[in-house]
């Protein structure tokens, strides 16, 4: 396959006249100053979804009304555990291929999914203890979309070791049962192409104990590890209360933190965590979009970044699927918070190149994806922008991707490969319409009683 682009973003700058030629998935060659008649618009490498749990797609709309006192994250949560009681098998997969498809059509070539809905209501196992992994497999085959299946390990309550109740119990796990489930999503995975990855992810300190952790991050040696940690303010201090530190400084202390690891959220950071999980080479994974609607809080990006800090963009709750507004909120909260513009920029990169650049490459070592650039040897993991628009048509260079962020949307991608896939062509996913009807039948029978 070869791909003509009448500018690309390459590792060294901007170029023009690009020809990408494609082999097994993976790009073959790069070359420049080559026209030809027929072009894209604007070729990018395409950004990994760090983080996500596609089945909260289905609630998107229904936690937006106060109850009696404050509403937080854990009314929230308490909302997300009664609606999860509905879901089947069935409607995990159609819920999955949708947001997949969403994934695609926003832009992304891949997603790292973040899976901890294991078992029956109840707690009760499925026949197939991977069951709920062989869906999410089965709704990546559907779609095209690369992916990174990262089995949850749950196994109690709170620090204070408390059993998992109600929508929990769809959780959890013991360390033997989850080794077993793990192995039995890595044949659930087999089928899927060779850019696939296994992973793990022990949920966060509340949910693992520092010995089961240890455990779940030995069972890949080489597989990356992702933790939810330091989202909330309450998290923070139960943690600190059970250990005498601070989540991110009790993992900095325990665990040996590198380009493996991928820290979700870690909003709530010290000055000296900040810069110390910066040096470490572990990724930020960060869901701009999911942290305010839940009111997490701003993450520290000029201190991360200016320690040599690396990040990525999630979509989490899937309440709204938007590479463009990912970055955008994530740098007007830096603006909100510090009282200034362009916070993220640098000499030589405006703010939508720092943001696009650094998420591509981050994310795709969040995944152990080698993607992230249009280079030689990555996978073929591309977007294409339609610049005919009255916006993008005169712009040129970094100003590209400072409309497209700023003053743009995702309706502006026209098209997307992951390794090497046409998922996407004209702005619409290759298997939309199948998608939507299963999806549309799903989301009918699960909102009908609400």
């Amino acid at each position: 396959m070869i791909l003509n682009a009448t500018t690309a973003l390459l590792p060294g700058g901007w170029a023009s006249d690009v020809r990408v030629t494609i082999a097994d998935g993976r790009i073959a060659s790069v070359e420049t100053g080559i026209p030809a008649k027929q072009q894209l618009d604007c070729l990018l490498p395409a950004p990994v979804n760090l983080h996500s749990h596609t089945f909260q797609r289905a609630m998107a709309g229904l936690t937006e009304k106060r109850g009696s006192g404050q509403d937080s994250f854990w009314t929230w949560r308490t909302l997300m555990y009664r609606f999860l009681e509905r879901l089947t098998p069935d409607d995990v997969q159609a819920i999955a291929a949708m947001v997949m498809m969403e994934m695609a059509e926003a832009g992304y070539a891949a997603v790292a999914e973040f899976h901890y809905l294991h078992h029956a209501p109840g707690g009760q196992t499925y026949g197939n203890l991977a069951e709920m992994s062989a869906q999410i497999a089965a709704a990546a085959a559907q779609t095209g979309l690369g992916l990174t299946h990262l089995p949850v390990l749950y196994e109690r309550g709170g620090c204070d070791g408390r059993v998992l109740a109600s929508g929990q119990l769809r959780f959890g796990n013991d360390m033997d049962r989850f080794e077993r489930l793990w192995q039995g999503a890595k044949v659930a995975l087999s089928g899927l192409p060779a850019d696939t990855v296994l992973g793990v992810a022990p949920h966060s300190l509340r949910a693992v104990s520092a010995e089961s952790l240890a455990l779940a991050a030995s069972l890949a040696p080489d597989a990356p590890i992702h933790i939810h940690v330091a989202e909330q303010v309450a998290e923070v201090t139960e943690i600190q209360a059970a250990t005498g530190q601070r989540p991110v400084d009790w993992l900095l202390s325990h665990q040996p933190l590198d380009g493996r690891w991928c820290l979700i959220h870690a909003t709530q950071m010290t000055p000296d965590e900040t810069e110390t999980l910066a040096r470490s080479g572990a990724v930020a994974g960060l869901c701009p979009i999911t942290e305010a609607n839940l009111g997490d809080g701003i993450f520290d990006g000029p201190r991360f970044l200016s320690a040599g800090g690396r990040f990525g963009v999630g979509s989490d709750s899937n309440v709204r699927i938007a590479v463009s507004e990912e970055l955008r909120l994530l740098e007007y909260s830096q603006r909100l918070g510090l009282k200034s513009r362009a916070v993220l920029a640098e000499p030589g990169r405006s703010t939508g190149r720092l943001l696009y650049e650094e998420a591509c490459k981050g994310g795709a070592q969040a995944a152990a994806r080698t993607s992230g650039t249009i280079a030689p040897g990555q996978w073929a993991d591309l977007m294409a922008l339609d610049c005919s628009g009255p916006d993008l048509a005169a712009s040129k260079g970094d100003t590209i991707l400072d409309t497209y962020i700023f003053a743009g949307d995702d309706r502006m991608v026209s098209a997307v490969w992951s390794a090497g896939r046409p998922i996407v062509t004209g702005g619409k996913h290759v298997a939309r319409e199948g998608i939507m009807a299963r999806y549309r039948a799903a989301m009918t029978r699960l909102r009908a009683d609400l």
